[in-house]
């Protein structure tokens, strides 16, 4: 692909409503342009083949053949065309099998719109850095992986949590040999003990700390974190 060229897209789904929908979504992004549609895994393969599109933007529950086989199928043939999956499927095993697959995401209708812009435009930074020419230096690579993780977990965080305050948050809690409370986490990193507290928490609600309470003499035991 020309960094000067539309990227292809090929949406294959099911649903003409979700189809014409997913079109005029996708289409909304810029340098992004739907040029073929299908209703099931077999004339997507079909279409696919013939008309070599940069991305696949498939579904998973279709008749005939469903997402994970048609998938399985594009892999298959070593077709040179990337997949974006946008389902209702939210089983672990269908989405871990899509990524194994080698899907680029995976999207679980309902989505907003800002999810699929931040999926087509991590897809686009990725495509054109490796489009540029023939090899890439580990420091670019580095960069485009770090840029689009971390705007991708950004999108799961709670509302006024952002990734790079949660790496600090980490980190900090790596390099201790015991536990630690959100005072001590905060005078480190340098913002307010409630942030630092809403962090920690967060992290033991998604298993990623744990919570030790110490007690003193009197008053109420101090809430102390540790890595897991």
């Amino acid at each position: 692909m020309k960094q000067s060229d539309k990227i292809s897209v090929l949406l294959i789904e099911d649903d003409p409503m979700v189809q014409e929908v997913n079109k005029q979504m996708i289409e909304k992004v810029e340098d992004f342009q739907v040029i073929a549609a299908a209703a099931d895994g077999n004339k997507g393969l079909n279409i696919a083949e013939k008309q070599s599109p940069d991305l696949v933007v498939l579904d998973i529950f279709m008749p005939e053949l469903d997402g994970i086989q048609t998938l399985n199928k594009l892999r298959s043939a070593e077709m040179d065309i990337d997949v974006l999956v946008i389902s209702a499927a939210d089983d672990t095993d269908t989405i871990k099998k899509a990524l194994q697959y080698g899907a680029i995401d995976y999207i679980i209708k309902p989505f907003k719109f800002d999810r699929l812009v931040q999926a087509l435009n991590k897809y686009k930074a990725f495509l054109r850095q490796f489009s540029r020419s023939a090899r890439t230096e580990q420091q670019q690579l580095d960069a485009l992986i770090s840029q689009t993780t971390d705007k991708q977990y950004d999108t799961y965080l709670p509302k006024g949590l952002n990734q790079q305050t949660l790496k600090q948050v980490k980190s900090y809690l790596a390099g201790q040999t015991s536990s630690v409370s959100a005072d001590e986490t905060a005078s480190y990193i340098g913002i307010a003990r409630v942030t630092a507290r809403r962090y920690l928490d967060y992290m033991v609600k998604v298993e990623q700390a744990e919570i030790h309470l110490q007690y003193g003499e009197v008053g109420r035991p101090i809430n102390r974190y540790q890595l897991k």
